[in-house]
C-alpha cells in the first residue's frame, strides 16, 4: 500500500475524520461517552520528548497493574521469549508486578519480543500465534483495561467479537434470522488480517480516540515489537498485531470498525451485516447486489493495506422451501456454525420443511475429536469410570454448551464418536472383548445417565 507524500492526505486510508496532513497543527482526541471527537492545539514540543511527557504524567494506579495480572493470571497460556511462566511470575509476584509499575508509570517499559509459534488448522496448514511474555501481557492488560471503554461506545451493533456483552451465539442468532429475510449472502474471507494490519494506519486509529500519550506511546511499541521464532531467528514486525497479544482484538476491532463497519454505513446503508473479528457475512438482496459490494469491499481493504481471500470468500445462496432457485454455492460457515439447506420441524403444525439454518460445522467436530486425541485422556487406564468423567466433562460441557445451541441433533454424531472412545477406554482398562465392554458401558450408563456430559443432552426431532 503506498503511503501518501508530506503534504498529501491520507484520505484513501480511513474516510471518516481520520485524516489530517502534515501541515495541520491539530490532533484528534477523545471526549467523554456520547460525544464526538473535539480539537485540541498540539503544543510545540521543543526539547521535550514524548517519553519525558510520559515520566511527568504518572497516571498508571499499582492496582491497575494487580488486576491486569488477574486477568492474565485467569486465561492462563505459555510463556514467551524469557521462559517465565504464570507460576515462575507468581513466586515473585509483588517484585514483578511493582517492577512493571514503576517501569510502566515512568515511560521506561519496554516490551520483549513475542515468541512464533504455528497452531495446526484443520485444512492441515498452521495459523501463527504470537505470544508475548507474561508481564508484557499484564501491561497490555492495564492498557486494554482504559482504553476499551473508550473506544465500546463507538463500535459498531452488529460487531460481536472480543466484546464486553456480546458474543458469538449472538452473531449465530442474527445471522440465522436475517438469512431468512434475505436470499444471498457474501461470505468475506480477509487473507492473513491479524499479520496484515497496517501500523500507521492503526496508530492514526488509535491516535482518534486517545489522548493519553503514554498509551499511545506503548501500543506503537507493542506493535513494532520483533518476531522471534523457536529456533531463535528474529525478523522486524513491519505489518500486523500478535494474534497472542491481550491487546490484539481490541486493536483488531477499532482497525475493521473504519476500514469496514463505518465504510459499510456510509457505501452502503441499510445492507445488514455481522462481524466477529474479521469473519464478516453480508447480507444482500440479490446476486447482482452481492457482486457489487464484493468489488467495491475488494478496492476498500486494498486502500487499508488487507485483501480478500479469493478463494474462500464467495457468495452464497440461501435455499429453503421458499427459495428453491438452482445455484452453485448453498452453505457457509460463520464462527464455526455451517448455515445450509437443513430438514426442520414446525413448532406449531409439526410439519416437516427445508430451512436455511446452521449447525456444527465439520471442521469444528474435526477440531474437538483432534485435541480430544492429543490430550491422550482415554489412554489413562489407571483412572476410574468417576475419574474419566471429572477430567473429559470440562471440555465436553464447553463444546456441547456452544454448539447445542442452533439444530443440537447434529450433534449426535459426536455422541457416538464419544461413546466409542469410552467402550474403547473400558476394553483397553478391563482388557475385555469388544462384546463385554460394550455390555460394561450400557451397564454404567443405566447406572450413572449423567455420568458423561454429552449423555445429559438429548435431541428429539429436528425443530427450527
Amino acid at each position: 500500500m503506498s503511503r501518501p507524500h508530506k503534504h498529501e492526505s491520507s484520505e484513501a486510508s480511513l474516510r471518516d475524520g481520520l485524516t489530517s496532513s502534515s501541515d495541520e497543527g491539530v490532533v484528534m482526541t477523545f471526549e467523554p461517552r456520547g460525544q464526538t471527537g473535539t480539537v485540541k492545539e498540539s503544543q510545540p514540543e521543543g526539547k521535550n520528548s514524548l517519553e519525558q511527557k510520559v515520566r511527568r504524567a504518572h497516571a498508571i494506579s499499582q492496582e491497575e497493574v494487580r488486576l491486569g495480572w488477574q486477568q492474565v493470571r485467569a486465561k492462563g497460556g505459555a510463556g514467551g521469549v524469557d521462559g517465565e511462566t504464570i507460576k515462575s511470575f507468581e513466586r515473585n509476584l509483588d517484585k514483578n508486578l511493582y517492577k512493571l509499575w514503576n517501569r510502566m508509570s515512568s515511560g521506561s517499559y519496554h516490551p520483549q519480543a513475542v515468541l512464533r509459534v504455528e497452531i495446526p488448522k484443520g485444512d492441515g496448514s498452521s495459523r501463527p500465534l504470537g505470544i508475548p511474555t507474561i508481564l508484557d501481557r499484564v501491561a497490555q492488560a492495564v492498557v486494554k483495561a482504559r482504553f476499551e471503554p473508550v473506544v465500546e461506545s463507538f463500535f459498531h451493533r452488529d460487531s460481536y467479537g472480543y466484546r464486553p456483552d456480546k458474543s458469538a451465539l449472538e452473531a449465530v442468532g442474527t445471522c440465522r434470522e436475517r438469512c431468512w429475510k434475505y436470499d444471498w449472502v457474501l461470505d468475506v474471507d480477509i487473507q492473513k488480517f491479524f499479520d496484515t494490519i497496517d501500523h500507521e494506519l492503526m496508530m492514526k486509529a488509535v491516535e482518534k480516540h486517545c489522548d493519553e500519550k503514554w498509551m499511545i506511546l506503548y501500543i506503537r511499541r507493542w506493535l513494532a515489537c520483533p518476531i522471534q521464532h523457536k529456533d531463535g531467528r528474529r525478523e522486524e514486525s513491519v505489518r500486523g498485531t500478535p494474534q497472542g497479544g491481550v491487546i490484539s482484538p481490541l486493536l483488531a476491532n477499532l482497525y475493521l470498525h473504519y476500514a469496514f463497519d463505518n465504510w459499510m454505513g456510509r457505501t452502503f446503508p441499510g445492507v445488514l451485516f455481522e462481524r466477529y473479528a474479521d469473519d464478516i457475512i453480508i447480507h444482500c438482496q440479490s446476486e447482482e447486489q452481492s457482486a457489487q459490494i464484493e468489488v467495491a469491499l475488494k478496492e476498500r481493504l486494498s486502500e487499508c493495506g488487507l485483501n480478500l481471500h479469493p478463494e474462500k470468500t464467495k457468495v452464497v445462496y440461501c435455499k429453503d422451501s421458499n427459495r428453491k432457485g438452482r445455484y452453485p454455492t448453498k452453505k457457509f460457515t460463520f464462527v464455526g456454525y455451517t448455515f445450509q439447506p437443513r430438514g426442520a420441524t414446525s413448532r406449531t403444525s409439526d410439519k416437516m420443511f427445508t430451512g436455511f439454518l446452521p449447525a456444527a460445522s465439520r471442521e469444528a467436530e474435526k477440531k474437538f475429536r483432534t485435541n480430544l486425541k492429543r490430550s491422550r485422556i482415554f489412554a489413562l487406564k489407571h483412572f476410574s469410570e468417576e475419574d474419566l468423567a471429572a477430567e473429559v466433562n470440562p471440555k465436553i460441557n464447553g463444546w456441547y454448551g456452544y454448539f447445542s445451541q442452533f439444530y443440537p441433533s447434529a450433534l449426535s454424531s459426536m455422541g457416538k464418536w464419544l461413546n466409542l472412545r469410552i467402550i474403547c477406554w473400558i476394553r483397553s482398562k478391563y482388557e475385555l472383548p469388544w462384546r463385554k465392554a460394550k455390555q460394561l458401558f450400557e451397564r454404567i450408563f443405566q447406572q450413572q445417565p449423567t455420568l458423561f456430559a454429552h449423555w445429559r443432552f438429548r435431541f428429539p426431532g429436528r425443530a427450527v
